[in-house]
């Protein structure tokens, strides 16, 4: 339990400069030229290490459900945060981010049989109440313009939450490596796609020192390192453990805002993210002994 506690500590820290750094690279590259430098950016560290560990690849390669993952768990959901960090502030997209354990049940319910308890269902309501404090009740943001804010990033945490169930489901004997490996090549290809329908990255924006900082930081840690503690925890703990990390990420991710960007830290920000957090402690909770037998 100790490393998988270390693993989840790094993970949120990670994570939550993340949020700092997509703001960042976003004029250089661009939504989906973002996805495109993050996902190559960490699969260059990884490549080699999957070269190492070849004769341990399971075989045959779960090529299909490999993609699926690389689109869900990368990609698109990588797309769509990038998306809502053009109109919403870091600290905000984390928050909303921290909704992830909560779709990561609902999602597991809906389609994977998870049963959940009376009060993981209790979580899951207190969690969407704590979205719409985010949102100031104004429940026509996910349907007007602010779509492109709010909705997409509750899209891209439906997408980890999907992801997250579907891995372990499909591919709980596949090595952590080649999961991460494959997934970020095949993000990088939904993001040369989504590119070739919108804004190019701009080279030479990123031939400086803050954006080569960046571009390590956000590929090489936050997507290489940090995606194989997401499949480690997953892997060896479960999808509602790996998916607690959005516990710590708000956190770290309101504090790099207000160094970086003097984001305002406000009160409903706080009584939202509080209130999320606390739907996600209590749909993240393991279903009691007698209620699995009832319900069986």
């Amino acid at each position: 339990m100790l490393r998988l506690y270390s693993a989840l500590l790094s993970l949120s820290l990670i994570w939550g400069l993340s949020f700092v750094f997509i703001k960042l690279l976003l004029e250089a590259a661009g939504v989906w030229g973002t996805v495109v430098v993050r996902c190559l950016a960490g699969a260059i560290i990884l490549l080699p290490v999957l070269w190492v560990k070849r004769k341990e690849v399971i075989r045959p390669i779960p090529w299909k459900s490999l993609v699926i993952i690389g689109v869900l768990n990368a990609g698109v959901p990588w797309g769509l945060i990038t998306v809502s960090e053009t109109k919403l502030a870091s600290s905000s997209a984390s928050v909303l981010n921290a909704t992830t354990p909560i779709w990561t049940g609902l999602l597991g319910f809906l389609l994977f049989s998870t049963k959940l308890s009376k009060a993981q269902w209790v979580g899951i309501a207190t969690g969407f109440i704590g979205i719409l404090v985010l949102m100031d009740f104004n429940v026509q943001e996910l349907v007007g313009e602010s779509f492109f804010g709010v909705g997409t990033m509750l899209l891209a945490t439906a997408c980890y939450g999907f992801s997250t169930q579907y891995t372990k489901k499909k591919l709980g004997n596949t090595g952590v490596v080649l999961i991460t490996t494959i997934s970020l090549l095949v993000g990088a290809v939904v993001g040369v796609i989504g590119m070739l329908f919108t804004q190019p990255i701009e080279v030479d924006k990123l031939l400086n020192a803050q954006s080569l900082l960046v571009i390590v930081g956000l590929g090489c840690f936050g997507s290489g390192i940090a995606q194989l503690l997401y499949y480690y925890m997953v892997k060896e703990g479960s999808p509602e453990f790996a998916s607690t990390v959005t516990y710590v990420i708000p956190v770290t991710a309101i504090l790099w805002g207000y160094v970086f960007f003097k984001e305002p830290i406000t009160t409903q920000l706080l009584i939202g993210l509080l209130i999320i957090l606390f739907g996600v402690f209590l749909s993240t909770r393991k279903v009691k002994k007698r209620e699995k037998v009832l319900v069986s």
